[in-house]
């Protein structure tokens, strides 16, 4: 296993109480789908306003974790906290009134009501009915094509639309933490710019970010420390200059595996 930092877990400030609480910290956590255990004994953390990259090919867990992260799927053992908050066991939307969003790999959004629908309804939840207005005009400054779209419904966007309606709703209505998931996802790269640009503008408005990736060079541009899962299990968790090598190595070694098996 490649060298590592590692979380205090503790669940509150760090050595001394000098520096805040991390914006999120999973301790030695473990998840299961039935009989199939999916994560084991897996630590880390987001800084406070900043960004971590989850890492890993398909099947590393990165989806698991982010699920447990906001209470989809329940832990079997560890601990979860925010901002120093015990949020271990809670349901999905006491995680989301904390101040968690979780947009996920598919497209998290409201096939059946239009683009305009879909925006109006997150931002009077969040901001109220004085602000929405306001920040949806914001939402289709950042995003033209979603004005363009407005009356359309959510389910006929394209992928990379439905994508940035996603983001637009969380980019108008900052959370504390964002769980970006696979956003990237089978996107054009002109889209996945535009979805980037959007998690920078987020993070420098102050929400903390975990960025869920199979792109390893998109996440590493954007966050400063990373996690690289390999069969559930943290292959690394450090800097976000050693990830490359720290990924390579896990290949590597899927790779050796499978020569070894033949």
């Amino acid at each position: 296993m490649t060298t590592a930092i590692t979380p205090n877990g503790t669940g509150g400030a760090g050595p001394g109480g000098d520096s805040p609480a991390p914006a999120l910290e999973v301790d030695h956590i473990s998840a299961s789908y039935g009989p199939y255990r999916a994560l084991f004994d897996v630590s880390f953390d987001v800084k406070a306003g900043g960004v971590t990259a989850l890492l890993g090919s398909n099947g590393a867990g990165k989806s698991t974790v982010a699920r447990v992260i906001s209470g989809l799927v329940p832990s079997t053992s560890g601990s979860i906290f925010m901002a120093g908050a015990n949020v271990t066991g809670k349901p999905a939307y006491k995680i989301a009134r904390l101040g968690m969003a979780h947009v996920p790999e598919g497209r998290g959004i409201f096939a059946n009501l239009t683009v305009e629908e879909n925006l109006v309804l997150v931002f009077r939840q969040r901001l109220g009915r004085k602000e929405a207005p306001g920040a949806l005009e914001r939402a289709y400054e950042a995003f033209p094509i979603l004005g363009e779209r407005r009356r359309q419904r959510g389910g006929t966007l394209s992928g990379g639309q439905q994508r940035l309606l996603s983001l637009a709703k969380v980019l108008m209505a900052p959370p504390k933490l964002l769980v970006a998931d696979e956003l990237s996802l089978g996107l054009a790269p002109v889209v996945i710019e535009a979805v980037y640009n959007g998690l920078r503008t987020i993070n420098e408005a102050g929400t903390a970010l975990l960025v869920v990736e199979q792109q390893v060079d998109r996440a590493i541009s954007l966050c400063q420390q990373a996690v690289v899962l390999d069969h559930g299990n943290v292959a690394f968790f450090g800097r976000a200059s050693d990830a490359v090598a720290a990924m390579e190595q896990v290949l590597a070694g899927r790779e050796q595996a499978a020569s070894s098996a033949v």
